[in-house]
């Protein structure tokens, strides 16, 4: 299988993060308009049921002493609600992390999400409103997004996608699942279906070539959903061999409300992960300024 893992170091950490360049962001300033800001994350206990079988957030409030609150989160997946997948995230039974890392991710403290939070992820943003491209998609029907497809849709909305970007996709699935009733959404979560991006290698080769720092989509899990062993593992393929992070399950519909009314699809996006030493994800802690 193909991979980056030379272009900027074995040791390196950020992966396509080191495509937003302080020139890069500099020139992201440009995307902001009006200076209004729009926040890109859902409440930490949404869903209420995470996907494949992770802990929901447990939440506790209690009195510190006769004059003050604290609060404190007894349980909490970091793959749950709008989130972050790190370098850690995923292995290749055979050729380890990124960069090539075969040890267990306790052992591999450097690949964590906190060298993504001593960057942040800070850069222009685009957005590609890929329901609204697709018309008629329920986007919990599985359908694959094609790197053609996405060539299309930017070329449609008069949008140029930069080295450097983070390139956000809104397939719509919030609505979608919020159409199932709860004990469907109950099997649902177990095993998600969801439109998503395609899995195989020209969709990796196409946001590699574009130069694209992250991808980011408002579904659980970017890539569309039930896999298909044909056309391989897009988290192995951008994660693993790539080094680009994914961002899963982030809030894109104001956003896409806004970009329409504008006429505009770019903007600053900001994002600092947690500061979790070896941590394999992160909440979000998104923001669009437009």
């Amino acid at each position: 299988m193909k991979h980056a893992w030379d272009v900027f170091g074995r040791d390196d950490q950020l992966g396509t993060l080191n495509f937003v360049t302080p020139e890069r962001r500099r020139a992201a300033a440009a995307s902001i308009r009006l200076g209004q800001t729009i926040s890109l994350t859902v409440p930490l206990d949404t869903p209420t049921l995470p996907p494949f079988g992770r802990a929901p957030l447990q939440h506790e409030i209690y009195a510190a002493n006769d004059f003050s609150w604290g609060d404190s989160v007894t349980a909490f997946d970091t793959q749950s609600s709008s989130q972050w997948d790190g370098l850690l995230h995923v292995s290749h039974k055979s050729l380890g992390f990124y960069g090539g890392r075969t040890a267990h991710p306790t052992s591999t403290p450097s690949l964590g999400i906190d060298a993504w939070a001593r960057t942040g992820i800070i850069g222009r943003g685009l957005l590609v409103d890929v329901a609204s491209h697709w018309g008629t998609s329920n986007a919990l029907s599985g359908r694959a997004l094609s790197a053609d497809d996405l060539e299309h849709m930017l070329r449609t909305q008069g949008s140029e996608l930069h080295a450097g970007d983070i390139l956000c996709l809104r397939f719509g699935w919030p609505d979608a699942y919020r159409t199932l009733d709860e004990g469907q959404r109950d099997g649902y979560m177990a095993r998600p279906r969801c439109d998503g991006v395609s899995a195989v290698a020209s969709t990796a080769e196409f946001l590699w070539n574009a130069g694209v720092a992250a991808l980011v989509a408002d579904n659980p899990t970017v890539e569309s959903q039930p896999g298909d062993r044909n056309a391989g593992f897009l988290h192995h393929r951008l994660l693993t061999m790539l080094g680009m992070p994914f961002g899963e399950m982030f809030d894109l519909d104001l956003l896409a409300e806004h970009c329409r009314t504008q006429g505009a699809w770019d903007f600053l996006f900001t994002s600092v992960p947690w500061n979790l030493p070896g941590g394999v994800a992160s909440p979000a802690n998104a923001v669009a300024v437009v």
